[in-house]
């Protein structure tokens, strides 16, 4: 019985972290243009390995990106 409810709360706590995680990851398309070059230019070896990955590197580069891509950054909390 026990096994069934440590099932459900791990079940319930992935399907949000993948619904929070699928919102984060969409952005505005203009987000999306803000950022490409940055992604393209500093964290092409990186683009299949996740949009965390991918936020990381951004943030390693913070000093580096276009003022568009580090506002974004900046309206997200990064």
């Amino acid at each position: 019985m026990r096994n069934i409810f440590l099932a459900l709360a791990l079940l319930s706590v992935s399907v949000s972290t993948g619904a929070l995680a699928q919102q984060q990851r969409s952005g505005t398309p203009e987000e999306q243009r803000a950022c490409a070059r940055d992604v393209q230019r500093f964290c092409r070896s990186l683009m299949d390995q996740g949009d965390f990955t991918i936020l990381a590197c951004l943030q390693q580069n913070r000093t580096k990106l276009t003022s568009g891509c580090l506002q974004v950054l900046t309206n997200h909390g990064q």
